[in-house]
């Protein structure tokens, strides 16, 4: 029984390996990618999907431009040709086995500004997921790799900042946000960014000096404009952090917190009518919120003035 069993479990993995290798062949193809001037372009991404066996594979081109897919099945064949600051090409053709295929020649157009590839994008939320599980180390790495292996994706120093502004290391961050400046002088996420470092730091005066660089008009993250609303009551600029707390709620109806410094920012400007409307709208909100009893003291003390 039990060399039935053996020989049953070897014919079960052979039968997986080949129905997952379905695009293998004889056949062979290559090609060679340049820019428009005819150089070759180093690093591009080939990805081979066979139609047939709806599966496929990838390679890269050489220094020379030149890419070859070896031992492939015969049959229809979608090609896509990738690299960073080229606007990506698709392609069709027909894969012989019997006969040589013709070298596949094509010419990939250089783009201004930033060209997110398919294999960019998964790469970025990989690295997105790693860094919302805490893996903060793990994901700083990813996305160093990426910003090595593509140097025109400068909007990922960013994501590489948050990195290590999650864990305090806040010279780090403001170091890579200031990358992103270099690039993009006028990008509010930066800037707001290098600002909450310095808030971090306790530096207060120097980070609201980077806030003042951003358009308030152009902050539409309700958590940034929660955090500025908060800077700002620290430093006793009420009306600011109103306009803050007031569009973080208007951008997010849920958000308790923000709706709970509102009330708290009207009675700091003696608007106690709009105090009143403010947390009794939170009650109704959140009965059962660990700041009611609070809100309701407020309440209480607000309407017998």
């Amino acid at each position: 029984m039990k060399k039935t069993f053996l020989i049953m479990s070897v014919i079960f993995v052979a039968a997986v390996t080949l129905a997952a290798q379905d695009y293998k062949g004889r056949g062979r193809v290559s090609g060679y990618v340049t820019d428009e001037e005819g150089k070759p372009i180093e690093g591009v991404k080939v990805r081979l999907f066979s139609l047939k066996a709806q599966e496929g594979f990838e390679v890269n081109t050489d220094k020379g431009g030149k890419w070859v897919a070896a031992w492939i099945r015969s049959g229809g064949w979608n090609v896509d040709f990738e690299c960073a600051g080229y606007e990506p090409k698709k392609i069709s053709m027909d894969i012989s086995e019997s006969k040589k295929n013709p070298d596949v020649v094509i010419s990939l157009r250089k783009v201004e500004g930033l060209v997110v590839t398919d294999d960019i994008r998964d790469r970025v939320t990989e690295g997105n997921s790693l860094f919302e599980q805490g893996k903060y180390d793990e994901a700083a790495a990813l996305f160093q790799k990426i910003l090595e292996q593509y140097p025109d994706t400068y909007p990922i120093y960013r994501n590489l900042g948050n990195c290590y502004f999650a864990q305090e290391k806040y010279d780090l961050a403001e170091e890579n946000y200031q990358k992103v400046l270099e690039k993009d002088p006028g990008n509010a996420e930066a800037i707001i960014a290098i600002g909450n470092c310095y808030s971090n730091r306790g530096d207060t005066a120097k980070a609201l000096e980077w806030y003042g660089k951003v358009d308030f008009e152009k902050i539409e993250d309700p958590v940034v404009l929660y955090n500025l609303g908060i800077t700002y009551g620290k430093n006793g600029q009420y009306e600011d952090a109103l306009k803050c707390y007031q569009k973080a709620v208007d951008k997010n109806k849920n958000f308790q917190d923000a709706r709970y410094q509102l009330g708290l920012t009207y009675i700091s400007l003696q608007k106690n009518a709009e105090a009143v409307a403010t947390f009794e709208e939170f009650l109704n909100l959140y009965p059962e919120s660990p700041q009611a009893g609070q809100v309701r003291g407020f309440l209480d003390y607000l309407k017998k003035k």
